[in-house]
């Protein structure tokens, strides 16, 4: 399987976006600074993730998400979770 994922920083508040084969490992890798477009950025929390049995089809989506156009499509898609954050009614920590 090929997995699209979005972290949510605790740090800055904001979304990353990414592609792995190993979502497990990569949310580690994550999550200890093993990256280094997110090293200062954690802690993380995985909030949304689509798997796929090619991978050129993930590597697509996830090249879309990143565009203007699919991070308006995440944002609609996650907006009652976005609302929440925003209204602080739900407390995420972090794992």
């Amino acid at each position: 399987m090929f997995y699209v994922y979005v972290l949510r920083s605790f740090r800055d508040n904001n979304f990353y976006t990414g592609f792995t084969r190993n979502l497990k490992k990569r949310f580690v890798e994550h999550q200890n600074g093993q990256n280094l477009s997110t090293k200062g950025r954690i802690p993380f929390k995985l909030i949304y993730y689509e798997a796929y049995l090619l991978e050129e089809d993930a590597l697509n989506r996830e090249r879309y998400l990143k565009t203007s156009m699919g991070k308006r499509v995440l944002k609609k898609q996650l907006s009652s979770f976005i609302k929440m954050l925003k209204s602080d009614k739900i407390a995420i920590v972090s794992d």
